[in-house]
């Protein structure tokens, strides 16, 4: 967490420094992206090389007491990529002005291609002869900053992603239609768990959806090479060299074909995927009809043509492919536009006939601002064929039950989740709603993370809460009962570091308390002293010492309770939903005395800051500023610039002891999300998020499948936990972009009118 507080400003500082060494080389900028993108996969791969570097060494067999040398397998294993010393990044920044940084570079990029075929003449090569040697040099120093050097290969992914996003902003490369938002591609992964067999993405980008299926596969302590067989289709060639680097930089993989999907299927794999994966461009109108009207991947028809002889809308024909892929247990996630769900017409003849199979499995409603370069709102849609027909037996008001997916599918994820949580001591399966009666609508557009001003995402709690509504409607309340234990195991966690936390802001404040009062001891000796600053500083004083006494009580209970909730709870997490109910109640009271706290921290520090400038006001020497006694003689010193320190000093300890409190209070608080909505720990109708809807109802809505239609507005609720200095700082934050848009604006229009000669 700590290393991506600050991910956003290095993101930003790093883009600049490339880009303006455009204007120092030949390229345009849709030339200068690969040259800059092979480097950034350079030490993309460098940082995922030695993130695991160590422990295979640690783990190479010895024979004679000398290591085997190491091997690509050895990194593909860990989902990395293997790189030869002068493929290194630190050889290639530390290499000396006189050396060719371009020929180092290509020959850097040839071993790779070397080790890596499917790489072959995928890696910028000659691009970098372009560009003067100095500018290289300044280019590898930009992309190798001293706080990136011991940054996980997470904290790469995310500038490889804004790296992407940047370059299609300029509109180098099909104005972003290659990248999908990573919250978006995670949930896909979630719901469809792509844990076996052939994964098709036919509309590929960047290889996002490949990616994100490794890291499912990797959760579950398996290697993603033994179990998934990556197949994809771009038009793109630069697109597709991308996303082979993309997954070369994982240790992975693919079969990625050049093609237009509407046209050609070069996998020939109708109803033959495991899982399909994609977000193909939204509503193109361009397809030729007469291309595609016997195409056997349409078996729907098509949805609707135009007098020129074009596809109104490609929108069903994505969703049709996406559906004839599958084999006859497959499940496909898609992004799809918000319009498609609701279309009418010959649109909605089309996903009438979808509907009507059985197969639509969960929609969920995604808010806007998720996209890097489109602000419109979007819907996941989830196709699962290894539905079964609806039981017989009504067990819900408003859902008939279906019987569990057979043992054998899904491979590792229901094994994997036995392990942990199987049978009556965590409650159990519950019952399965997922039946060919019955979608899932999940309203999703109120939950979201405010990444920047024009940028929303998913945290990983959201998520996973999210991905448990998905479970309970599956049956699978052990999952449910997991992921809440696992929540309390994290406010035991959290809540143990409270007290050093806390410790370090005591201490400090102290410290400053002893000075203030020394300092007003002496003062009160002094004759020449403004009476009205005296006042004001013996009632900031007084107003400090009137605040610590409440503090140190409420404290002093915080930190007993806390340890009795650990005691009781930690060593034996409860498992079953009773007993999880009783956990989340005990720590209720616990919950709003930090957030009491947390406002009493931030009055202590505000009054101590207080205190001190009162006190500097009647220091006016520079410190050490001796304060005689009276008469002249003794007295003593009163540092101000010491103080000025332990005032930041304190700033810093209340930040982080206000954070080590939220951070307690925020895992308790994920459960209380999820059993004030499920508390039975099974799947109910809730107002403005979700509902199991049946097809009776669908049809009733003109077959329309928008989540937001079903689900209902929710009450509105009132936020315990807002925070007014984070939202005060948003709204700063904000008002600086636009500020800077606004300069940004200017300047490009002044230019524009001198190019008219205005």
């Amino acid at each position: 967490m700590a290393q991506l507080e600050n991910i956003e400003a290095i993101e930003k500082r790093l883009w600049s420094a490339a880009d303006n060494l455009r204007a120092n080389s030949n390229y345009a900028s849709n030339e200068y992206f690969m040259p800059v993108m092979g480097l950034i996969f350079l030490r993309h791969a460098y940082s995922r090389y030695l993130a695991v570097k160590d422990d295979i060494e640690a783990n190479l067999p010895k024979r004679g007491g000398k290591a085997r040398p190491l091997t690509k397998e050895d990194f593909s294993q860990k989902g990395s990529i293997y790189l030869r010393p002068e493929a290194e990044f630190d050889y290639l920044v530390s290499l000396p002005d006189s050396t060719n940084r371009a020929r180092a570079i290509q020959h850097a990029m040839e071993t790779i291609e070397e080790d890596y075929q499917d790489l072959k003449g995928v890696l910028p090569l000659g691009e970098y002869a372009e560009l003067d040697n100095d500018v290289l040099g300044q280019l590898l120093r930009t992309l190798n900053p001293e706080e990136l050097k011991q940054a996980s290969g997470d904290i790469f992914g995310r500038i490889y992603e804004y790296f992407l996003t940047q370059f299609a902003d300029q509109k180098a490369h099909d104005n972003g239609e290659f990248f999908t938002p990573v919250s978006l591609v995670q949930m896909i992964a979630n719901v469809i768990e792509p844990d076996h067999g052939k994964i098709l993405d036919p509309a590929e980008g960047s290889g996002g959806m490949f990616v994100q299926s490794a890291h499912f596969v990797e959760r579950m302590k398996q290697n993603p090479r033994d179990k998934l067989t990556f197949y994809g289709m771009e038009k793109n060639a630069t697109t597709i060299r991308l996303a082979k680097m993309n997954l070369a930089v994982h240790g992975l993989g693919g079969n990625i074909q050049k093609a237009i999907s509407y046209y050609e299927d070069p996998h020939e794999l109708l109803h033959k995927a495991d899982f399909v994966m994609s977000n193909p461009p939204f509503n193109v109108d361009e397809v030729d009809a007469d291309k595609i009207k016997n195409d056997p991947r349409l078996p729907f028809g098509l949805p609707g043509v135009n007098k020129a002889g074009k596809v109104s809308n490609g929108n069903y024909l994505w969703i049709s492919y996406f559906h004839s892929y599958l084999n006859a247990n497959g499940r496909a996630g898609f992004v799809m536009s918000s319009q498609a769900s609701s279309a009418g017409r010959d649109e909605a003849k089309v996903r009438q006939k979808i509907i009507e199979t059985g197969d639509v499995d969960v929609m969920i409603s995604i808010r806007s601002n998720f996209f890097y370069t489109r602000a419109v709102p979007c819907e996941l849609w989830f196709f699962d064929r290894g539905k079964k027909p609806p039981s017989p037996s009504i067990y819900r008001a408003s859902a008939a039950l279906s019987s569990p997916r057979p043992s054998g599918e899904g491979l590792g994820v229901r094994e994997a989740t036995a392990s942990c949580c199987s049978g009556k001591g965590a409650g159990g399966e519950g019952k399965p709603l997922n039946d060919r009666d019955h979608v899932l609508m999940l309203d999703a557009r109120n939950i979201y993370r405010k990444v920047t001003r024009k940028i929303y995402d998913f945290s990983p709690e959201q998520m996973r809460n999210l991905t448990a509504i998905v479970w309970l409607y599956r049956g699978q309340q052990a999952r449910f009962l997991v992921l809440l234990r696992d929540y309390l195991a994290s406010v035991c966690a959290e809540s143990k570091a409270v007290p050093d936390a806390l410790a370090a802001f005591d201490t400090t404040l102290s410290d400053l308390r002893g000075r203030f009062a020394a300092l007003a001891g002496a003062a009160e000796k002094q004759r020449d002293i403004d009476a009205e600053k005296m006042r004001a500083l013996a009632d900031a004083a007084a107003e400090l010492r009137d605040a610590e006494k409440p503090y140190e009580s409420d404290r002093a209970k915080l930190l007993a309770d806390l340890d009795g909730f650990r005691k009781k709870f930690a060593t034996a997490l409860p498992e079953t939903n009773d007993k999880q109910h009783v956990a989340r109640k005990a720590f209720d009271p616990i919950a709003e005395a930090i957030r009491g706290l947390i406002k009493q921290v931030d009055l202590l520090y505000k009054l101590a800051a207080r205190v001190a400038d009162h006190s500097a006001a009647i220091v006016t020497t520079e410190p050490p500023s001796p304060l005689a006694g009276e008469g002249g003689g003794g007295g003593i010193y009163y540092d101000r610039r010491a103080v000025t320190r332990l005032v930041k000093q304190l700033d810093e300890q209340r930040k982080a002891a206000v954070e080590q409190l939220k951070h307690t209070a925020y895992f308790h608080r994920q459960v209380a999300w999820l059993q004030d909505r499920f508390p039975k720990a099974e799947l109910q109708a809730v107002p403005g998020l979700v509902k199991l809807v049946d097809r009776k109802e669908i049809e009733a809505s003109d077959w329309r499948l928008t989540p937001g239609h079903y689900v209902g507005v929710a009450p509105p609720e009132q936020d315990e936990d807002f925070d007014f200095e984070q939202t005060l700082h948003d709204i700063y934050a904000e008002l600086a972009d636009l500020n800077k848009e606004a300069v940004e604006l200017a300047a490009k229009i002044q230019t524009n009118f001198e190019e008219l000669g205005a």
